[in-house]
């Protein structure tokens, strides 16, 4: 490994997206990651496609962490998982308040053991108080913390026919937090030469990313006309060849709108009646929406009309697939996408990094790895003897995929008749 975090290791008991993002993302910035599995495995693994327990969505968010399987439920797994703690920098896990504490795996615990531990829990609604038990996913939580009911308003509808987002904010953003909490406790053990705990909830997370909610906190009823307070109401436009694009310069702000009159050249649509005011633009908000149009289909192309709003300070974006992005001179530049082995004699393409180091160089993203395919090798650099090892597969503590015992099995064309296999 090299990055940053080099040297540092990460045990992650966590599963599907937020703790596996946390970790991936210490594991991308230097850490070793050791992922651990129980024999029910991590039901990402099956997300639709999955060839053999290896999902696309497994190998985004677990890519190059290694991975043991074990039953805690078994005589000797307790020990094993405790022995591999001791290593550790941190610990990553995303599971309902108190679950590993039944386990004895709780901070207090692993803390006795070994002061410099690092310990970060990702809940819905944290560790302790009224909601600390209840279930907790994406959805639930962005309707719970004002996420859906900010989108309900934003693009109009019922309460009845509101949808959820299709990513999962909740579980991404709370997982970046953690990696902050994390770093941010990193650095007060260099300082204090101990470790501590980290309590993550999602719910708080929404509230701490929502750059408008001064807004919905507000005992004054300012949210009713969000486009006249600012303007983050996007616009969406045709290019002079057929493209879609947004820009991110409200139409319909006070602050904003002298930007467009600049751009086209228009100072004169001050004086209208209609677009004297934000009020008065929201009101007539289809037919300064048209003036622009038939202004924007005047320029021969988009590098030309990109160019005379970036003279006004006008952003835009057009509207691309991810495919369309990756295929960009800018994503080639930037490593925007990378190339793992699927397991399967492909490739995924996976989300590169979002960093570039000065000083650092990192590491490729690894290769996904089947269920318990470095049981032996993680316990044994632990000073486990491969006999006792052996003894604890067996009895069944340690599980195997058999992919993991011969990654190349699915891969080997069948045998021929009169071929042993």
């Amino acid at each position: 490994m090299s990055g940053p975090l080099n040297g540092l290791r990460v045990v992650d008991f966590s599963r599907v997206l937020a703790g596996p993002l946390c970790a991936r993302t210490l594991q991308d910035l230097g850490a070793e990651v050791v992922k651990i599995e129980p024999p029910s495995p991590d039901v990402s693994r099956f997300a639709f496609p999955s060839t053999d327990g290896m999902s696309g969505y497994y190998a985004q968010q677990n890519a190059g962490k290694r991975n043991v399987s074990i039953n805690l439920n078994l005589p000797g797994a307790y020990e094993l998982v405790l022995k591999l703690c001791d290593t550790a920098d941190i610990v990553v896990e995303n599971f309902r308040a108190g679950t590993l504490g039944f386990f004895g795996l709780d901070y207090e615990t692993l803390a006795k053991r070994n002061p410099r531990l690092i310990y970060a829990s990702i809940t819905g609604y944290g560790q302790s108080g009224p909601w600390r038990s209840r279930m907790a996913y994406a959805p639930t939580v962005q309707a719970e913390a004002g996420f859906t009911a900010n989108s309900i308003r934003h693009y109009g509808g019922a309460l009845a026919e509101a949808r959820t987002d299709a990513l999962s904010h909740a579980d991404v953003y709370a997982g970046l937090q953690a990696v902050i909490a994390i770093l941010s406790a990193l650095n007060s053990r260099q300082i204090t030469g101990r470790g501590q705990y980290v309590d993550v909830a999602m719910a708080a997370t929404l509230l701490a990313v929502n750059e408008r909610a001064h807004v919905d906190l507000s005992d004054d009823d300012i949210g009713a006309e969000p486009a006249i307070l600012g303007a983050t109401d996007c616009s969406f436009f045709t290019g002079p060849g057929g493209e879609f694009f947004t820009v991110a310069t409200s139409i319909v702000g006070s602050r904003t709108f002298p930007s467009w009159l600049r751009a086209m050249r228009r100072a004169d649509l001050l004086d209208d009646p209609r677009f004297s005011s934000a009020a008065a633009r929201r009101l007539n908000f289809g037919a300064l929406h048209q003036i622009i149009q038939s202004w924007i289909l005047t320029f021969p192309d988009m590098a030309t009309l990109d160019a005379q709003f970036d003279e006004a300070k006008i952003a835009m974006g057009e509207i691309r697939s991810l495919k369309e992005l990756a295929a960009s001179p800018w994503s080639d530049y930037w490593g925007a996408v990378q190339q793992v082995p699927d397991r399967n004699g492909g490739e995924y393409r996976l989300p590169g990094r979002p960093w570039h180091f000065s000083a650092e160089e990192l590491t490729p993203i690894g290769t996904p790895a089947f269920q318990g395919e470095h049981n032996f090798e993680v316990f044994g650099e632990l000073g486990i003897p491969e006999a006792e090892l052996m003894r604890l597969a067996d009895a069944g503590v340690l599980v195997t995929h058999p992919r993991a015992r011969d990654p190349q099995a699915a891969l080997k064309p069948p045998p021929q008749p009169g071929q042993a296999a």
